[in-house]
Parts: C-alpha cells; sequence; structure tokens
C-alpha cells in the first residue's frame, strides 16, 4: 500500500501530540518521527495553520481546537457503531453498559444502555463526566496509551490486562469494568480515546463482565475500522 509520507508524518506527529497531554517538544516529536528537527518545525507549523495544535508559552505542543472539532464530528459515528453492542453488552453482564470519551482531563459518557433485569444497577446518565484518573473508564483509557514513567499501578496493570477493575471510586460500592477504545490516526485523521465499560452495585461477575468488555471494544474498534 503506496502513502504520501509528508501525510502520513503529519498524522504520526498528530498521533503522539495527542498521547502527550503536558505538552511535547519540537525536538522531542522529530526525534519520536525519526526525522531532522527542522521538518519538524515545518510539520507543527502546518497543523497549526489548521488549528490542529497550538504552542504553549514555553513552546510545547499540544492539541488545538482544531482536533477537537474533528473529534466532535466524529463522536455521532462513534455512537451509531457502538450502541448496539452496548445493548448486547448489558443482556450478556445484567449491568448498566456505557462508552466514555476524553475530553481534556475528564471521561464524558457519551452512550450508555440498561439490561432488561438484573442485578442492582448503577444510574449512568449521558454526559456525566469524571477525572481520567479515576474509575474504570478513565483507567482503560489512559492504560490505551504508550507506558510512561508517570504510570500508576492501577494503570499498568490494565495495560497488562487489556482492561481495568475498580471499586468505589467514583460510587459508593460500584465496580466497574472497562477496556479501550482508540480509533487509529491514520484511519480518521485524529486520535479519538475512549472506553467501553460496565458498572454494577453488586452481584457482577467480574471474569464474565471483563471478558465480554473486552470483545466488545474489539468488536468496535473493528468495525470502525471498516
Amino acid at each position: 500500500m503506496s502513502t504520501l509520507q509528508t501525510l502520513d508524518r503529519g498524522l504520526r506527529a498528530l498521533d503522539i501530540v495527542s498521547q502527550r497531554p503536558g505538552g511535547i517538544s519540537i525536538a522531542e516529536l522529530a526525534a519520536e518521527l525519526e526525522i531532522a528537527r527542522a521538518i519538524g518545525y515545518r510539520i507543527v507549523a502546518t497543523l497549526e495553520a489548521h488549528s490542529l495544535v497550538a504552542r504553549t508559552d514555553d513552546g510545547r505542543i499540544r492539541l488545538a481546537a482544531g482536533a477537537a472539532l474533528l473529534g466532535s464530528r466524529f463522536r455521532p459515528r462513534l455512537r451509531e457503531v457502538a450502541q448496539p453492542l452496548l445493548r448486547d453488552l448489558a443482556q450478556q453482564t445484567s449491568a448498566t453498559a456505557f462508552l466514555s470519551t476524553l475530553e481534556g482531563d475528564e471521561c464524558v459518557v457519551i452512550a450508555v444502555a440498561e439490561p432488561d433485569s438484573g442485578i442492582l444497577r448503577v444510574s449512568y446518565r449521558l454526559g456525566t463526566r469524571h477525572p481520567v484518573s479515576r474509575g474504570a473508564a478513565g483507567i482503560a483509557i489512559l492504560a490505551g496509551r504508550p507506558a510512561s514513567d508517570t504510570d500508576t499501578e492501577a494503570i499498568r496493570r490494565a495495560r497488562e490486562d487489556g482492561f481495568s477493575i475498580t471499586a468505589g471510586e467514583l460510587e459508593h460500592g460500584a465496580v466497574g469494568v472497562a477496556a479501550s477504545v482508540r480509533t487509529p490516526i491514520d484511519q480518521e485523521g485524529v486520535g479519538f480515546e475512549s472506553s467501553v465499560g460496565v458498572v454494577a452495585i453488586e452481584g457482577l461477575d467480574t471474569e464474565v463482565a471483563a471478558a465480554a468488555v473486552v470483545a466488545t471494544a474489539a468488536r468496535i474498534n473493528a468495525l470502525l475500522e471498516t
């Protein structure tokens, strides 16, 4: 398969920047792309011209409003793909199934499905927000990123297992299981970090839930690539 090298580098650069919430220097970006710093400057300047990245006062590169706009345009497609799978997931686990995406440093619930019957449910409303560093959904998103020295033990464990499990972090008595879903940068033009999971107050079989959540995440990824 042939690719346009300049476009490929630009999209890879955007992906790298998206994984550095604290920003990245042009020198660091050029090193990761294995290109000369001068080429790195031109790539950044091009992305800046389209409001996809911006430079902070200290010169580091971060995502800008244009990237968020692309993400918001993709969200309806993500929901469309995920909603029927969430319904199946809720039935399989007898728990509330949800899809969350990353906005800044927060997880935002963008789709929910309830089981017809089962264990005591957690009311998970659309638009619910919580810090990405807490809860199964957020930890799953962070585990979907490349390993970092700043990763917590929970993130490292979730990356190794392929899913995260938390208890009582967001609501007393609630147990959550989630796995990361990430749209590849070369498919949609911008990294879109999200996770799929289930949550219940009691009686959740975490082994069954983990297998179902991982399978659902893989199915969502496969459908997004078609």
